[in-house]
């Protein structure tokens, strides 16, 4: 890893989309790994989310604008560092395993890398979920050729060529478009395995049917977009 030399700025941004997740935050922050940044991005947190990652040590964010999409982009716009990784802030996902995605990236071998879930216990991943996650899969190998098994939050990709897919998408979309608008601009994407936890608290998206069907309506209106024509892949 060439790239992981002193620096005024960190080599690695990690961000962290946040709404009341006050009770995850300081497994999250203590795993996030040494000389890399958390950017938490509070996306209208009632809890104390906020001033609780900033008492930690996180670079702190606020975005008034709901949405996953909305806050993962307001957090690729505060990030300076030249890789960014974005990884869910519900101690689902451990943010120690992000070096072993990081990897690929900064040593040029990969553009985009996905975090495959693996459930660690039967609890971790609802069964309607899976089964929908599963069925997405299968749509992106039909739009993309990509042999994707999981569109997981977990990723890591270079913040330059992040911005210049613009992506527009500022809900649950956001990671669906990602991968779609990258397999248009002809990155290379590869998966590594993760594991993946229960969850701190509920579910904004999979625990409720509401959010479950707003999701489905976004990956749907995602999917639906024609191919665009994109600046090549950042080798």
């Amino acid at each position: 890893m060439t790239d992981v030399i002193e620096r005024d700025r960190p080599v690695v941004d990690v961000v962290l989309p946040c709404l009341d997740e006050v009770a995850a935050l300081p497994w999250v922050l203590e795993r996030i790994p040494p000389g890399w940044r958390a950017v938490v991005v509070d996306n209208g947190s009632t809890d104390g989310s906020a001033e609780l990652a900033a008492s930690l040590g996180a670079h702190v964010v606020g975005e008034p604008v709901r949405g996953f999409g909305a806050a993962c982009a307001a957090g690729l716009r505060a990030a300076t560092a030249p890789v960014v990784c974005f990884c869910d802030c519900d101690a689902s996902l451990d943010p120690g395993q992000l070096p072993a995605l990081a990897l690929a990236v900064l040593d040029g071998a990969a553009d985009l890398v996905l975090g495959r879930r693996r459930p660690t216990t039967r609890g971790a991943w609802p069964v309607h979920a899976r089964l929908a996650n599963r069925e997405l899969a299968r749509l992106i190998r039909r739009r993309t050729g990509l042999r994707l098994h999981d569109l997981g939050p977990m990723r890591v990709a270079r913040r330059e060529a992040l911005l210049g897919l613009d992506l527009t998408e500022l809900r649950s979309g956001y990671p669906l478009q990602m991968v779609i608008r990258a397999a248009d601009a002809g990155w290379r994407v590869r998966e590594v395995d993760v594991p993946y936890h229960p969850r701190t608290g509920r579910s904004k998206v999979t625990g409720t049917w509401r959010g479950t069907w707003n999701a489905v309506r976004d990956m749907r209106a995602v999917l639906s977009e024609p191919p665009r024509r994109l600046a090549g892949a950042p080798r």
